[in-house]
Order: structure tokens, then sequence, then C-alpha cells
């Protein structure tokens, strides 16, 4: 009787304290159990509107995947859905989703129901991570959508996507690193309301060393080191005008020209 009293507390600590989860469900995870301190605060906010401008090796998609797991293990029902530029950083994400669950412990997943880009609990929740295009966004109801490297996933799928939490109310989490001053993921980083915000730079982690960065200062164009490891939203490669250039050179005093049909 002690120990299911003791399980029972443990597992009612796990579902109230998502820093707790992620402590339990980091446990095997190479670099060690203790989420950094970014982490954590992200785990305790009470927002439905997360927002990661984080650089390369972070921990992003890590906090992000106990989020969508803890998610699935104490919203009985619940559908969770991730989207990724490409199939394979769709598969990484889930990978990690399923590392985590190993963490946990899967006696609350069917193994049968485990594949390479999704689970199913016995609780009747569910995960499924999907390719970025909007014709792999068919009109779902989710209680969380993800949208991971964000800056690279195309305008039209975040809107065909949002409706998915109309119902709802869920929760929506984009996550990147910057490309360029363009598309949905930087307007929402540079005017977006509503959003809980966590810029994380390279420095910030403590995974990566001084001496890689320096490497890395060397091996990489400026621009680019810039926007992987100091989060600098830079211009893009082709853009012949910069976007402050092109802001400059509106004006509503002169009316933009127009060609007959």
């Amino acid at each position: 009787m002690a120990s299911l009293r003791e399980a029972v507390r443990e597992d009612l600590t796990l579902a109230l304290d998502r820093v707790a989860f992620a402590r339990r469900a980091f446990r095997f995870l190479p670099y060690g159990d203790r989420p950094d301190p970014w982490q954590e605060e992200l785990l305790r906010s009470t927002s439905k509107r997360l927002l990661l401008n984080c650089a390369r090796q972070s921990g992003k998609t890590t906090v992000v995947a106990a989020l969508a797991l803890h998610k699935a293990m104490y919203t009985p029902g619940s559908f969770s859905l991730i989207f990724a530029p490409t199939q394979d950083q769709s598969t990484e994400f889930f990978k990690r989703v399923s590392e985590l669950a190993y963490g946990i412990g899967l006696d609350a997943v069917d193994p049968e129901a485990m594949r390479k880009t999704g689970m199913e609990l016995r609780n009747g929740s569910r995960i499924e991570a999907r390719p970025g295009t909007e014709r792999s966004a068919v009109s779902r109801t989710a209680s969380l959508l993800v949208i991971d490297e964000a800056a690279r996933v195309d305008d039209e799928l975040y809107a065909s996507v949002r409706p998915m939490l109309a119902v709802t109310q869920g929760d929506l989490v984009l996550l990147s690193t910057p490309k360029g001053k363009r598309g949905f993921y930087h307007h929402e980083w540079t005017e977006g309301l509503s959003w809980d915000r966590y810029s994380v730079d390279a420095y910030e982690c403590p995974r990566i060393t001084d001496e890689f960065l320096a490497e890395e200062r060397v091996s990489l164009p400026p621009w680019r080191y810039r926007q992987e490891y100091e989060l600098s939203f830079e211009e893009t490669e082709d853009q012949v005008f910069s976007a402050d250039m092109v802001a400059r050179a509106i004006t509503p005093e002169v009316l933009p020209l127009f060609a007959e049909s």
C-alpha cells in the first residue's frame, strides 16, 4: 500500500511540475538530467504562445519535446502535432520525444503504437510529427501545435495550421534560429502579440565551448556566424536590397505604379 501511495504521489508531482517531469525525462540523455535555467523558466510558463529564438544545439528541441510529451501524458485524449521543414527533421524531432518517453517509462505508451513519426498513449493521446508543407497540414483539431525550424517553414503552412487551435484554445510553440528578415517567424518575433519569448544564444549554452565557437567564427562567413550562434536576423543571401533600404524607399506620399492589364 505504501509503495502505491508513493507511486501516486510521484505521478501527481510529475503532472503538476513540468520541471520535475523534465528532470525525470532527461535522465538518459548524454548531457545529464538537469534542464538549463532558461529551459526551467519555459517549463514553468503558463502562456499558450511560446516563441523561441535559440542558437544551434542550445536545447530548444529537447525542452519542447518535453512539453509535447507532458501534454500527451497528462491531458488524456489530447493531440499534439509537430511540423518541421522536412520529413527527416520531423523524424529527428520525434526521436527526441521517444528518448524522453524512455526516460519517463514506456509503460504509458503502447509499444505497437510507437512509430518513427508518432505515438499513441494508452490514455488516448497522440503525438504526430510531419514535414512542414501546406499539403501535409490537413484540417485537424489539435491541442498543441509545434513548428520546428519555423524560420524555414513557408508562411502558407503557418496560416493553414493556426485554425487547428480554434476549438481547443490549444497551445502554439514556434522554435527556430533566425533566417533573414522575412516570413512569419521574423514577423512574430519582432511584432507579434501575446508571445512568451525566449532568446538563447550560443554563449548561454553550457554545452558549447569557447573553443568551438572560436573555430566556427573563423570558419563561417560573419553573417552566418551571427545568424547561427548570436541570433541575428541577417539579410538573406540572395537579397539585393536590405530590408531597411526597402523600408526607407516606401513613403505614403508617393503612390506605387501598377502595370496596365
